[in-house]
Formats: structure tokens, sequence, C-alpha cells
């Protein structure tokens, strides 16, 4: 069931190291991106997929990984994805990618749900940075950057408190609490 996916698909942060995604897997997620809806049916999209421990190693140290929580500077070593893959925007293609790496991304992770992954799609991006890097052609737009693994947390769905703060927050056990608005304050009638 799609809403049972959908609450899964929870940006997880923490992951299980053992866990290595086979290259077919990340190739069956690029093909969900590949049949998701495209603007004016461009198809720009471009993908990078890492799965080698070194290669993740050059991707790990250019990424921002939750702004809320300050004191937290992202995954352990033993806690970090196994598998990114790296959305790009192919500007011979076109200059402006609208939402379809926004869609390509979430298709990827209720693909992940469904194979029992998890992943983070990740905007905080030193783009230059990574760029040089992974030596990524100057034509190809640094997009997203999506982190995949088996995960070692459960983010829990809470209700917005009284005060109205979104911020997600980690408990005394180190369990992830993500707020989300309620239904009826979210549509307008």
């Amino acid at each position: 069931m799609i809403k049972e996916l959908i609450t899964r698909s929870r940006s997880c942060r923490r992951f299980d190291q053992s866990y290595k995604i086979d290259q077919q897997i990340l190739r069956e997620l690029v093909d969900l991106a590949r049949l998701s809806p495209s603007a004016a049916n461009l198809q720009p999209l471009k993908y990078i997929l890492s799965r080698d421990d070194e290669k993740n190693g050059h991707i790990f140290p250019h990424l921002g990984w939750a702004g809320y929580l300050e004191e937290w500077s992202g995954p352990s070593r033993d806690e970090r994805p196994t598998a990114y893959i790296i959305v790009l925007g192919d500007t011979t293609i076109t200059r402006s990618f609208g939402c379809d790496h926004g869609i390509a991304a979430q298709s990827i992770l209720l693909g992940a749900a469904e194979k029992g992954l998890s992943g983070c799609i990740i905007g905080s991006v030193d783009r230059g940075a990574l760029r040089e890097a992974l030596q990524i052609p100057a034509h190809l737009e640094v997009l997203l950057v999506i982190a995949l693994g088996k995960p070692r947390e459960e983010p829990k769905i809470e209700q917005i408190a009284s005060d109205g703060d979104i911020r997600y927050w980690r408990d005394e056990q180190g369990v992830h609490h993500v707020p989300k608005r309620s239904l009826d304050e979210i549509i307008i009638e």
C-alpha cells in the first residue's frame, strides 16, 4: 500500500555498515526515477551510482546531514550510508530542472523502502568540492545526493507541538522524531 511505503520512507541518517547494497538494486532504483514524470518529457537527469567504500569516502565529506541537530556532525564512521545516488541535471538538455529531481528522488526512496532500505535526500551539498572530488563534467549540475543503506534507526512521526515547532529532534535514546502538520492544518477549504 502506497501510504505505508510513504510513511516508512522517512529521512534516515544512520545506516548498518555491514549491509552492502548491490549495484543491480541501485540500477533498479534509478530505473524507477527514469520511469517517473518529467517536465515536457525532457528527461534531463543523469545519475552517478556509488557503492564502493573508497568512492563513498569521496562523497561523504561534502554533505550536510541534519541542520536542526546542531550538535551532530553526521553519522559516525560505522553508521554511514553504504551507497549513494547523485542526481545531476544535464545542461545540454535544459538549464531548468523544475521539480524533476524531487520526483525522481521520491521514486528512488519509495523503491528503497519497498526493498527494506532507507535513505536521505541531501540538498546541503558542497557542489563545487563534490564536482572536483568525482571529476563531474561541467555540463552536469549537481542537484541532490541520495544517501542509501539498511537503516539503523527508525524515525518516528509526531504531531507538531502547540508552539508550532517543526524542527526534528533526537531524544535521550537517540530516536529521531519528525513533527508533521495535521491534515486539517494543510487543507484550505
